[in-house]
């Protein structure tokens, strides 16, 4: 099971990241746009996807792992369950957000990277 620790590590080791709060919990931002935010309960995070439908596609194939709330209806935002990841899904998960969210000159360094 991934902890909130685990996902500050991985969020954090990704390029020019930073941790600010967001709603009172812990939040990943690149150079000033968030990517990813632990939500209240502690054991859920919550990232941006590409679109609604890679959203929908996503609690429809997996949703024991990913779901939403009517409070991000109409958002390409979904909820991740820490519990149903491990350390390498949710590696790939922050880093998409991340790719999402971070200026394409850094995004470019970090596939130049791998």
């Amino acid at each position: 099971m991934v902890t909130e620790e685990d996902v500050r590590g991985l969020a954090l080791a990704l390029p020019a990241t930073t941790e600010k709060t967001m709603y009172g919990t812990p939040a990943f931002y690149v150079r000033g746009k968030w990517f990813a935010r632990i939500r209240e309960e502690g054991d859920v995070l919550v990232l941006p996807v590409s679109a609604e439908e890679e959203k929908a596609g996503l609690i429809a194939a997996e949703p024991a792992t990913f779901f939403t709330t009517p409070h991000y209806d109409g958002h390409a935002i979904v909820l991740v369950r820490f519990g149903a990841v491990d350390a390498g899904e949710m590696r790939e998960l922050l880093t998409e957000a991340w790719r999402l969210r971070a200026p394409r000159r850094l995004a470019a360094d970090l596939d130049d990277r791998a």
